[in-house]
């Protein structure tokens, strides 16, 4: 091993003029790590490594959707009605630290996520679960130290036992995401991390874990450990003491390389394996050169948007605070008439055409076609400039159209599909009224995130990747008052609201999906997001790397590209 690690110096200092050796995986991507903190991870970049170095009690049981099967639990059982689950842990699995994993080590993990359970983060949908509510003590204080304790405990043969407040046909699925896997309960308390107890549990209440001991020296039961992380370059090696069969890649490096055309020039030259190709135009640079694989018409459980803020916190983002022509008012996009002037003056055919090639479709609801729930027949808004002129002109009682507006929109940095659309709305916007002005700039994934969390941003593009295979996951995050998204966007409708929660009370899938047409519909008088159309899935990799391909690909694991674990893969 020591040979293995020795080697990964020397790479990133030579691997821009040759190709990676066999041993080693060499990922590019544009943006920068938010956390490694399993408990934090919410971010497609954080994701990938996540869960590499930490697992779950559950998989997707290889490109299914449906089907979970056992990881580090061995079996489970539910009972009381759909109310409590109870897991059997396996025997015999190592933390990167040495330290054997115990079912301690799982109540742990699990109450530190109902403990903390900020707003940045993934705790949320978790608490729903098992505590009946999304917020943490803080903010609601029917959260107590009693109710978390109970929720999730050992019992006396040392399995892991889960206390629902109700039965939840998604708590499954909840359980596989990322940000699940398991710590290492004595490695965490030893690096300063919440020591697990009663005494101290309020101190660390909506604490944020982006910068958290954890995050910093990570110790999972994963494939990989940590070796380094800079700001450009995360360095990882196959876990010597892992439980299941050992990788046939040793060494994985992920660089952030912003520049597109460097990590496709890189690309093409085998000095990387994977990368952040872009958007499907980057397709028409690589097909057809030696060693490259395209894979096309891959599943996606993504929905991207754009994000109308109607509470918008933050003067920096507002220029004048005024619909005078040189800003915007915090409840800028509180009139709908807004709202549906900008749903119309995006042109959708343009950005199927020039981000994704052609292979793209419009959809009717922030949900993905492949889900239940999803209803073809809900109206969508087209490119139409003179409607959206219409809308702009009754908007703010005919001061919008005669002053005019100057918007700051922000777009993650690197991300060419995300600019692109900024782009288009922007030409469009200013074609419709000259007094109409847009202003975007790329900002850093994790700050903008932040901010977003903050309601600071007055418009953003964002993508939402399932967390679990449920319509809810969608369909509650964009649209309920107390989704995940409410902050970005801060959009109410008690109709809205009652269907979603009705949706959430029933197992019957017929009234869940009439339901959510419900909300489909609504949502379209409404027009709390501009839908972006939706794009195919596809990935590239050089011909060296195995294991790549529609009979592996898993959506839900889509962070690494590839769309199953590094230690499925190989290199010849």
């Amino acid at each position: 091993m020591k040979k293995a690690h020795a080697l990964i110096p020397f790479l990133l200092l030579t691997f821009a003029a040759a190709a990676s050796p066999s041993s080693t995986l060499v990922i590019m991507e544009s943006s920068d790590v938010p956390t490694l903190d399993p408990a934090q991870s919410y971010d497609t970049g954080s994701g990938a490594f996540v869960e590499n170095i930490y697992e779950t009690l559950l998989q997707y049981k290889g490109n299914s959707l449906k089907e979970l099967t056992p990881l580090l639990a061995t079996d489970y059982k539910a009972s009381n009605g759909g109310k409590t689950y109870t897991f059997t842990l396996r025997k015999g699995v190592k933390f990167h630290s040495g330290n054997t994993l115990s079912c301690d080590d799982a109540e742990y993990t699990f109450r530190r996520i109902l403990v903390v359970n900020n707003a940045e983060g993934p705790m949320w949908f978790l608490a729903e679960s098992l505590l009946g509510t999304s917020k943490n003590a803080n903010d609601d204080k029917s959260v107590t130290w009693d109710k978390i304790t109970k929720a999730v405990d050992c019992n006396a043969q040392g399995q892991l036992v889960f206390n629902l407040v109700k039965p939840d046909p998604t708590f499954l699925a909840k359980l596989v995401f990322q940000a699940m896997g398991i710590e290492d309960k004595k490695h965490a308390v030893k690096i300063g991390e919440w020591d697990g107890t009663e005494k101290t549990w309020k101190q660390w209440v909506g604490k944020s874990l982006n910068d958290s001991a954890m995050s910093e020296q990570p110790s999972g039961t994963g494939a990989y450990q940590l070796v380094r992380r800079d700001a450009n370059n995360v360095i990882l090696k196959a876990f010597p003491g892992y439980w299941g069969k050992k990788p046939d890649i040793e060494n994985v490096v992920v660089q952030r390389v912003p520049e597109q055309a460097t990590r496709l020039e890189a690309f093409k030259r085998g000095d990387a394996d994977l990368i952040e190709t872009g958007p499907r135009g980057v397709l028409e640079q690589l097909r057809g050169v030696p060693g490259v694989v395209v894979e096309d018409d891959l599943p996606s459980a993504a929905a991207s948007t754009i994000f109308m803020n109607q509470k918008i916190n933050d003067p920096k983002a507002l220029g004048s605070g005024k619909l005078d022509g040189k800003g915007i008012p915090a409840n800028f996009f509180s009139d709908v008439n807004v709202r549906r002037g900008f749903s119309y003056a995006f042109d959708y055919g343009r950005y199927i055409k020039e981000v994704q090639q052609g292979k793209g479709k419009q959809r009717t609801m922030a949900l993905p076609e492949s889900f239940p729930g999803y209803d073809e027949n809900v109206k969508k808004y087209t490119f139409n400039p003179k409607l959206a002129a219409d809308y702009f002109k009754r908007a703010w009682g005919g001061e919008l159209w005669k002053n005019g507006f100057v918007l700051n929109a922000n777009y993650r940095a690197g991300s060419i599909a995300a600019q692109t659309g900024m782009e288009l709305l922007k030409s469009s916007l200013e074609a419709i009224n000259p007094k109409f002005k847009v202003n975007i700039q790329a900002k850093q994934w994790s700050e903008m995130l932040k901010d977003a969390d903050a309601s600071k941003e007055a418009m953003i593009s964002l993508a939402w990747v399932a967390d679990y295979a449920d319509p809810d996951n969608f369909m509650y995050t964009y649209y309920s008052s107390k989704g995940y998204y409410s902050p970005r966007l801060n959009y109410l409708d008690k109709n809205v609201d009652a269907w979603l929660d009705q949706a959430r009370a029933t197992t019957d899938v017929k009234k869940r999906e009439q339901l959510y047409s419900l909300v489909g519909n609504r949502a379209f008088e409404t027009a709390p997001v501009i839908l972006l159309p939706a794009g195919i899935g596809f990935t590239v990799h050089r011909d060296t790397l195995m294991g790549v391909g529609k009979n592996t690909y898993n959506p839900m694991r889509s962070f690494s590209y590839t769309g199953t674990y590094w230690r499925d893969l190989s290199k010849k």
